[in-house]
């Protein structure tokens, strides 16, 4: 291409950017669509004599596809070293599949979960960010109530919750409640009022944390939804979490009121069913992943399209990484049954367990199946061989990212998951050789949270186009060839 026909191809692109003139015989209009105003350029008759034979094919099929809405090319930059016009096509971005973006030429993609505009998604996107950090944090602080064995403190539960005690007689009051627990009878028969404060305060800092995180979360639902934000489908979708939030108040009291409980054996300690205390954790994480993927469709609608050889890439890459993020929830939910059980104070050497690979009594309850819930030996056991399975699997996952063409925040998504993976194992290991200390039960039970939050960043990010994201690309590819 020479200098005059790239200058000429270059005012003509400028034009469309700018909506000012009309090169060659090109005709432009003003057209809004969706509330998004632009203008289009209407395919001439004589483009061929106008350009000649060079103008490139892909041209014609993305400036001038009607069911695109709108195309956005950069300006040329000029070198001052030359003078010399030179195209930059730094990128063809379609408005219906690309993360949130100054400009009115985004305005199309807000509609999807979230109307009223661009400022209106990011109101609703960051709230929902803060909603999801809110549920981290309130996982986090379950798991410090349950290390500090706090939950058994307050042997009552009311849904809008009560004032703490503020007198000294107040506090007596409570603290008879809770000598009447098998908990204290059998393991807290030493405590005086001072340390059962303590406790009761974890406990109660636990349930206001919740009912304020139902604050924080139905409040600006409710202004959202009276501004107009919030579509129909996002409304049911947070309708939806509400329900499960206020759900887990009567779920974690099913799980308190199975540890007040008399044990089934004199010398058995008192706890919670480590069936309930599963049911209450793995509801967290199913909350919590839903919040945190709503906020990421949110702000993202679409996933990175800017080649086709990473859609393609991506493509060859979600078919490993969508079991490898149910190994992890998997994972997950057996370390549930592994803190219900306590297991984690048994067999506190690595790699084997004991003096054995394989432990004696793996499958000594009958019926079998409660060896894998109950059984300490098989759900250690069980915990350990998913764990190896999931650092191996992100190994495997980091090779085949290696091989492949990927957006580059993908390819660093996988990195950041693979490490997380190799320092969450880290954890549980000095977690189990140090006998369960505080600090790093609780960081280990934050690193399965990050883990997985990274696991779903990266389905989110690899998930298939949509049909118009899809075309724009491969139109997009056809121009730059």
């Amino acid at each position: 291409m020479n200098l005059t026909r790239n200058n000429k191809l270059a005012s003509f692109l400028c034009s469309l950017r700018l909506g000012r003139c009309q090169p060659l015989g090109f005709n432009a209009r003003h057209i809004e669509k969706n509330g998004t105003h632009f203008h289009a350029a209407l395919p001439p008759t004589n483009i061929a004599k106008s350009f000649g034979s060079w103008v490139p094919k892909g041209v014609v099929e993305v400036l001038w596809r009607r069911q695109v809405k709108t195309a956005h090319v950069f300006p040329p930059t000029v070198t001052k070293a030359s003078s010399q016009v030179q195209l930059r096509c730094m990128s063809i971005a379609f408005a219906d599949f690309s993360p949130i973006q100054n400009g009115s030429n985004r305005e199309a993609e807000v509609t999807r979960l979230v109307a009223k505009g661009v400022a209106a998604q990011k109101k609703v996107a960051w709230w929902l960010f803060g909603c999801s950090a809110w549920v981290f944090s309130m996982v986090v602080l379950g798991g410090l109530t349950r290390l500090t064995r706090s939950g058994l403190s307050m042997t009552e539960w009311k849904f809008t919750g009560s004032f703490p005690p503020m007198s000294d007689d107040e506090w007596k009051l409570e603290f008879g409640k809770y000598q009447q627990s098998p908990e204290y009878k059998r393991v807290h028969n030493d405590m005086g009022l001072e340390d059962f404060k303590f406790i009761y305060w974890m406990e109660y800092a636990h349930r206001m944390w919740g009912r304020g995180l139902g604050l924080f979360f139905g409040g600006p639902f409710a202004y959202f939804m009276y501004k107009g934000f919030i579509t129909w489908r996002l409304g049911l979708r947070l309708s939806a979490f509400l329900a499960m939030g206020a759900g887990q108040g009567f779920v974690g009291w099913w799980m308190v009121k199975s540890g007040l409980e008399e044990p089934s054996s004199e010398y058995s300690q008192p706890r919670v069913s480590p069936y309930r205390l599963a049911v209450h954790l793995t509801s967290a994480f199913v909350i919590y992943s839903g919040v945190y993927w709503t906020f990421l469709s949110v702000l993202m609608p679409e996933p990175p399209t800017e080649k086709l050889g990473w859609v393609k890439g991506s493509a060859r890459l979600r078919i490993l990484a969508v079991p490898i993020a149910a190994l992890v929830a998997l994972t997950a939910a057996s370390g549930a049954f592994v803190a219900g059980n306590d297991a984690g104070h048994a067999f506190n050497t690595f790699p084997k367990m004991g003096d054995y690979w394989i432990p004696e009594g793996l499958f000594e309850m009958q019926p079998v199946i409660r060896n894998i819930f109950e059984n300490t030996a098989t759900v250690q056991f069980n915990h350990r061989i998913l764990a190896t399975s999931t650092v191996v699997s992100m190994g495997i996952l980091w090779l085949a990212a290696r091989r492949l063409p990927l957006n580059p925040s993908v390819q660093a998504l996988v990195d950041s998951s693979f490490g997380m993976a190799v320092l969450q194992a880290t954890l549980g290991i000095s977690t189990l050789l140090s006998y369960v200390p505080i600090s790093l039960g609780v960081a280990h039970q934050a690193g399965a949270l990050t883990l997985f939050t990274l696991i779903i960043t990266l389905l989110h990010m690899l998930r298939r186009p949509s049909t118009t994201a899809l075309k724009g690309v491969i139109s997009s590819s056809k121009f730059r060839t």
